[in-house]
């Protein structure tokens, strides 16, 4: 154990000597370049992304149920977006980002908190119905995923997302076709009450015996 310690650690100086003599940095399109040593930095930390491992699930389901409004259908992508929010995966958020938060990552790839977060996690509808203060069940092939609660609710500037967050305004890039093809017309924000996670068609195997596990499980 103290040899592979060892090892990675001469691997992780290695690597930042290297970068850093080479001037090796990342940028996400036109954003703030990410340097090597941070990259190494942020690999490296052991503790969840803002500190916490957010956990949104809540023992009274049928009470959260029992406060909801309206029922979303989940399409695929916001179905994961919704158990990696519930589970943590997208910890420190706690919900799907509102306007502010979003506006803060799309300009400067930070929450505004200072806490770095390379792309938004927003919600999208169509739904004219849909307001702030609205108690959404959002749904997902016949299993209850989440209650959330509508505290923010814009219309995104599309073009200038694509080009802060990917560099880009192709269709040809995914991204960028996924905002401007799959997103609606309206973003929605708001916290998140985790209520269950369904059985997916492509399950991701992990070496904890082969079943997905959340980021909690992975901690053990």
């Amino acid at each position: 154990m103290l040899v592979t310690i060892a090892l990675l650690l001469s691997l992780n100086a290695a690597s930042a000597a290297f970068l850093s003599g080479a001037g090796v940095a990342l940028r996400r399109g036109n954003g703030p370049v990410i340097s090597a040593q941070s990259r190494i930095a942020m690999v490296a930390k052991q503790t969840p992304h803002g500190g916490k491992l957010i956990d949104l699930f809540v023992h009274d389901k049928e009470a959260a149920k029992a406060a909801a409004d309206i029922t979303v259908e989940l399409n695929d992508r916001q179905s994961c977006d919704v158990e990696l929010l519930c589970n943590g995966g997208f910890s420190p958020l706690t919900g799907f980002m509102n306007e502010d938060e979003y506006t803060s990552v799309v300009q400067d790839m930070k929450l505004p908190s200072g806490l770095i977060f390379g792309l938004p996690v927003v919600m999208d509808t169509a739904d004219s119905n849909v307001k702030v203060g609205s108690k959404l069940l959002l749904t997902y092939k016949g299993t209850d995923m989440a209650v959330m609660t509508v505290e923010s609710a814009w219309e995104p500037d599309k073009p200038k997302e694509c080009l802060s967050c990917y560099g880009t305004a192709s269709i040809e890039h995914p991204g960028v076709r996924m905002v401007a093809m799959e997103r609606a017309r309206k973003y929605i924000g708001g916290s998140l009450q985790g209520l269950g996670v369904p059985t997916r068609d492509f399950p991701c195997a992990t070496p904890k015996g082969g079943a997905r596990h959340a980021p909690r499980q992975c901690r053990r």
